[in-house]
């Protein structure tokens, strides 16, 4: 049965696929006719009648109605209909609500409900304003094409308003008949033909306003001759809408249907306004009668959203907002197009039911986002044939996307009439062929061809030429290259070869395997003609340019291969196994990341992980030589997925570009090359999961063996599909690279397992130098890797190589071993503490108990200053003598009899000796006490010992050269030791005595035995050299010092009675001196509380001569009070005045010379025991005054 038998309708009939509003011809009819009222159409009609309808009840403000859809949702025709019903237009002698009453037959309330609406009389004004609109979108542009259809309505000259506006003044007078017979007689042809060219007329025009109108040739002159635009206001044409409104039946209505308001507006603020304010007018001014219906692709709140404070009084005006989808696209062309005779569909749902398993397997579409899909049963088989479910939705995509990138295609009307043209000529186009064939999307192109810009079709048109002259290219291949023109730019099907085949197959019988490889074929030879361009495994169509760039990138833009290998090294180890070192039980391996020969980061010397492109030559690929590199190694040969290829590609167009002055380049030529920037990143991220997929699919070389390695299960956390995709990829390639290492691992550190425990902390090395967890020697944990560090030791021993603990760390890491440095260190504290080693820091032997051993086995700053070595075993009988000694130096029994408890007891005690004997030393500071040298001495020679301590054999030895030396001081400190035990105090004692009483031996003299007395002190504690003899009289101090104290408390009670009745003598004076005299009270009291302070001084010191010294402030005290008393009594003789002389100046009076003496000098300290002695002290005084006062005027004795 041939596919155009099966149609219920002719398939070749004519159907007009492009709506447009304001074409009315023969084919308006079968508009209509075949206009098919789906379930959303149905919709959409009951509430816009609805609220129509109300409007004759009720006046309104609120009369715009807006209709919205994408291209491809029939808004243009669905306005279209409505206006023919609204005006309820004849069409071939038939009303069109009459025609939809066999489309509403299911529904008669919503019928009845548009049959009362259109019962009065109705005009529309039906028009595209993007046909119709001025050029110039200026502020007014909504404004004057309103007032231009609306004058066309009205049968004048909307196209110039000047015009218009003369035909609306001589139609008010009634004249428009006159004028048009008057103008036709004087030019010979009718007015309405010849107001277009108005401005050409004017020898006609200009007689027939004077006729007519009877005006003066002077005011037609000016009138026709001004050439000032006509102002038209938005109240003037609401006020010319209203007039002509009102002569009409009051329930009539007039309706502005504009097609492509939306896209003729736009986001312009000005036209916007312009709109709003024209709308609200006429809402207010015409109560209901007048309605303005418009289309646009976005709803009217898309449209203002970006200024919905400016526009919120537009919302309101259209109250009615209808939104049509394209979801009932299908339905219109299967009613219109693919309806099938009876017969034909039971013939269709038979074959169907035959091959549905071949038929589900034809259509699985591969990464596909849309909806997309084959067909879901018999019944929508025989519906659909020969078309495919997915091509509705598809092809509908592909109108818009074409339309949208900038193709002559965006001028055409609304898809869904295209998608009427195109399924009905691609259905024509298989007519001839029987019912397995079926429609191959690439039948679409015709239908836009003529649309498509001239870069598109030049294309194409190259491509079939090609074809045509057998220039490596077949006629398959044109089919395929317009194929992916319309996917080109549908992001929703990757156009890889799986996808191609399907949306190219044209037979139920189609082989898919032989279909797959022919597709191929065209593919590469369209590639190589740079037909097309490849993104991983997506095709793509490309125009002239983009030809040419693609050109010049593949065949003018070398990247290196070391730079792509290098490259492809940083995305593995940077983004899909970002491990630096491998996780084994509780160790991490650090391992050498390589691809090629490219490292990434430094070389270790340890495991590598080396990866294997496709730039490595295929010699270097054998399994004999992989697997002989493979030792100590895992090689990973990666599968040859399009990763190189496409990582290639995406490096040459990012070279391409960074060659080029982009901003220089035509605009054309800058937006191509952008794409292909956005190419070069869709390339690179697609090299990441293709290169995952080649390591999964990678053959694998481990420790001299291949090996075949699955993924274990992953999981993924993104929600997003295509990401998911990518993690659950990049997490199967890094479980094989982890189970490689893992055999790795196991193979290369083949000395691990002899760490049988592992430590975390510093705290647990600790406790292994001091026993805490081992059992017996030779059987605690790690006790056979204590012994392959201890029989290393030996050997370095025997070759007399010196041994760091960086050269243990560094070789118990390494193959094949692979320790971690905390467990290599607590295998050398083992050995420590077994005494098996000797550990030395800086030339010093580190003892077990020492708080940084810690840090010298395993700090990296600490190790390489810390050497190890095998322990050389000290002598039995040294180690008895030693003990022996320390017993006897140190008064104590309980010695260690191990060398490193032994060593350990030796630094102990002699460093707290040594430390003793500092601070008895610290107490000779600022003293001299006796033996001070023996015990500076004694610390010389413990740290003699002690300077030895960083080798323990050498320690011991120094220990038994100096031992005689040692117990011999201890003998001689012994005198010492007592002499700060019980001597010292009175030794200090004794010598502040003699210190004290330095500055009066003189008074002592008068004491003869207390004078001896101190002398012997001061020969004890200062003259005397026999330390021995020192010792001996320290005990003869106390009575010495008794002795002296005694003859000192003499003189000083003596010399207190001298000074105290010196005190009474010159108080009595002062009182005597002053009798009774008032004025002296005062006096008198200060001088009795400076007295009395005095004697507190004599009762409280006990030094005689600071006592002396307190006997001259004393008498002068007495003698400048007494003077003061004695002034107190005396008349003040009044001061002779000379009288002055005029002629000369009275002289000063001569300044009087007053001696001033010491009283001590003059009156020298003398015993007096007779009145002969008083009589000559006196006159000895006397006269020695009388020869003072011979040379002044006066003394003072002080």
């Amino acid at each position: 049965m041939k596919i155009q038998s099966m149609f219920a309708d002719d398939i070749n009939r004519q159907i007009n696929g492009v709506i447009k509003v304001d074409q009315q011809d023969a084919s308006t009819e079968s508009e209509v006719r075949e206009y098919v009222v789906t379930k959303e159409l149905k919709k959409h009609f009951i509430s816009f009648f609805n609220h129509y309808c109300d409007s004759f009840a009720q006046p309104t403000d609120d009369t715009g109605v807006w209709i919205s859809g994408f291209f491809g949702s029939g808004k243009s025709h669905f306005l279209k209909m409505l206006s023919f019903i609204l005006e309820n237009r004849t069409i071939n002698g038939v009303k069109t609500v009459e025609r939809f009453r066999a489309k509403f037959a299911d529904d008669p309330a919503t019928f009845m409900l548009i049959d009362k609406a259109t019962r009065g009389k109705t005009e529309t004004i039906l028009f595209n304003i993007d046909i119709e609109g001025s050029i110039n979108k200026d502020k007014t542009a909504v404004l004057r094409v309103f007032a231009k259809m609306f004058y066309n309505h009205l049968g004048y000259y909307g196209e110039n308003l000047k015009v218009a506006m003369l035909e609306q003044y001589i139609d008010r007078l009634g004249k428009t008949e006159e004028f048009r017979r008057v103008f036709e007689a004087k030019k010979g042809k009718p007015w309405v033909e010849m107001r277009r060219a108005f401005a050409f007329n004017g020898k006609a025009i200009i007689p027939s306003l004077m006729e007519v109108l009877d005006m003066s040739e002077d005011d037609a002159k000016s009138w026709f001759n001004d050439k000032t635009s006509i102002d038209m206001s938005i109240a003037q044409l609401v006020e010319d809408i209203n007039e002509y409104v009102g002569r009409q039946p009051k329930d009539f209505r007039l309706l502005f249907m504009i097609d492509e308001v939306g896209q003729y507006v736009g986001a312009d603020t000005d036209m916007l306004l312009n709109l709003q304010s024209l709308i609200e007018k006429i809402g207010s001014e015409c109560g209901g009668r007048v309605w303005i219906v418009c289309t646009g692709q976005e709803a009217i709140d898309e449209i203002i959203k970006v200024r919905a404070d400016a526009f919120s009084r537009i919302q309101a005006r259209f109250a009615v907002r209808l939104s049509l989808s394209s979801s009932a696209v299908d339905e219109v062309i299967q009613k219109r197009i693919l309806s099938k005779k009876p017969e034909a569909a039971k013939t269709l749902e038979a074959i169907y039911d035959q091959n549905e398993s071949v038929l589900r397997n034809l259509f699985s579409f591969t990464d596909s986002i849309l909806d997309i899909k084959g067909y879901g049963g018999s019944s929508e088989f025989a519906i659909d044939f020969p078309f495919v479910p997915y091509q509705f939705i598809l092809l509908q995509k592909a109108f818009v996307e074409i339309r949208k990138h900038g193709n002559a295609g965006k001028h055409h009307s609304d898809a869904e009439r295209s998608m009427l043209s195109g399924f009905q000529e691609a259905a024509k186009k298989v007519q001839d062929r029987d019912e397995y064939s079926l429609v191959p999307f690439f039948r679409f192109y015709d239908t836009v061809h003529s649309f498509l810009d001239s870069s598109i079709r030049r294309v194409i048109e190259r491509c079939e030429k090609a074809a045509q002259d057998g220039n490596g290219i077949e006629s398959q291949d044109v089919d395929v290259l317009k194929l992916l023109y319309l996917v080109r730019y549908i992001d929703d099907v990757k156009a890889n070869i799986d996808n191609i085949a399907i949306l190219m197959a044209d037979d139920i019988r189609t082989d898919k395997i032989v279909l797959r490889e022919a597709i191929s074929a065209s593919l590469n030879r369209l590639a190589s003609q740079n037909y097309i361009g490849r993104n991983g495994d997506t095709y793509n169509f490309l125009t002239d340019e983009e030809q040419d760039i693609q050109r010049a990138i593949n065949n003018e833009t070398q990247v290196d291969t070391a730079a792509i290998v290098e490259r492809i090294a940083h995305m593995i180890y940077g983004d899909i196994y970002t491990t630096k070192k491998y996780r084994y039980g509780k160790y991490d391996f650090a391992f050498d990341q390589m691809v090629d020969g490219v490292a990434v980061g430094a070389l270790t010397g340890g495991m590598k992980l080396r990866f294997l492109t496709v730039a490595t030559s295929p010699q270097d690929k054998t399994d004999l030589k992989l697997m002989t590199d493979s030792m100590g190694q895992a090689i990973v040969v990666l599968a040859e997925t399009p990763y190189y290829d496409s990582l290639e590609t995406a490096m040459k167009i990012r070279k391409y570009v960074k060659q080029r002055n982009v901003t220089e380049l035509p605009k054309s030529v800058q937006t191509i090359i952008q794409e292909k920037q956005n190419e070069a990143g869709l390339y690179e991220s697609e090299v990441m999961d293709c290169l995952a997929d080649a390591i999964v699919s990678a053959t694998f070389y481990v420790a001299g063996e291949r090996i075949e390695l699955k993924p274990g299960a992953v999981s993924a956390k993104s929600d997003d599909p295509k990401t998911r995709e990518s993690e659950i990829k990049r997490g199967k390639a890094r479980s094989v690279i982890d189970q490689a290492l893992e055999y790795l691992v196991a193979h290369v550190y083949s000395e691990l397992d002899l760490i049988v425990k592992n430590v975390e902390t510093d705290d647990e090395i600790i406790a292994v130098l001091s026993g805490g967890q081992v059992s017996l020697t030779g059987m605690g944990p790690n006790s056979d890797a204590a012994a392959k560090m201890e029989d290393y030791l030996e050997m370095q021993f025997a070759n007399k190589l010196p041994t760091s603990m960086a050269d243990i760390q560094s070789r118990y890491q390494a193959i094949p071993y692979g320790w971690k440095e905390i467990d290599i260190a607590a295998v050398a504290a083992l050995l420590i503490y077994e005494q098996k080693v000797t550990v030395k820091y800086g030339g010093v032997t580190i003892q077990p108990g020492n708080p940084k051993l810690p840090d010298m086995l395993r700090k990296k700053s600490e190790i390489g200053k810390t050497t190890i070595s095998k322990r050389q075993v000290i002598s039995l009988v040294k180690l008895k003598q030693v003990k022996e000694f320390l017993r006897e130096y140190f008064d104590i029994m309980d010695v260690p009899d191990d060398e490193d408890g032994l060593i350990a007891f030796i630094i102990e005690k002699m460093g707290k000796q040594k430390d003793h004997f500092a601070a008895l030393l610290s107490r000779y500071e600022g003293h001299k006490y006796p033996d001070k040298v023996l015990i500076q001495n004694s610390i010389a020679m413990i740290e003699d010992v002690l300077s030895q301590q960083k080798d323990n054999i050498a320690l011991i030895d120094r220990v038994l050269a100096k031992r005689d030396a040692l117990l011999d001081n201890k003998d001689d400190v012994a005198n010492v030791e007592g002499f700060f035990a019980s001597q010292v105090a009175i030794f200090d004692a004794a010598v502040k005595m003699e210190h004290d009483l330095s500055n009066e031996l003189a008074y002592l003299a008068k004491e003869p035995e207390s004078n001896t007395a101190l002398n012997q002190i001061r020969l004890i504690t200062q003259l005397v050299t026999d330390v021995k003899l020192i010792y001996r009289r320290i005990p003869e101090l106390n009575e010495l010092m008794k002795t002296v104290s005694a003859g000192h408390d003499r003189l000083l009670s003596a010399k207190r009675d001298e000074l105290l009745e010196i005190v009474r003598q010159c108080m009595e004076a002062i009182h005597t001196t002053a009798g009774s005299t008032i004025d002296a009270k005062n006096i008198i009291t200060t001088a009795d509380t400076f007295y009395t302070q005095q004697k507190e001084r004599i009762a409280q010191l006990r030094s005689l001569a600071l006592l002396d010294g307190l006997v001259p402030p004393m008498i002068t005290y007495k003698d400048e009070t007494v003077e003061k008393l004695e002034l107190m009594d005396k008349p003040v003789p009044p001061k002779p005045v000379a009288p002055p002389t005029p002629e000369q100046p009275g002289k000063p009076a001569p300044k009087k010379l007053i001696k001033a003496l010491n009283r001590q000098v003059v009156f020298p300290a003398k015993q007096l025991e007779s009145e002969a002695d008083i009589d000559a002290y006196v006159e000895k005084v006397r006269a020695q005054l009388k020869a003072l006062m011979q040379n002044c005027d006066g003394i003072k004795l002080n």
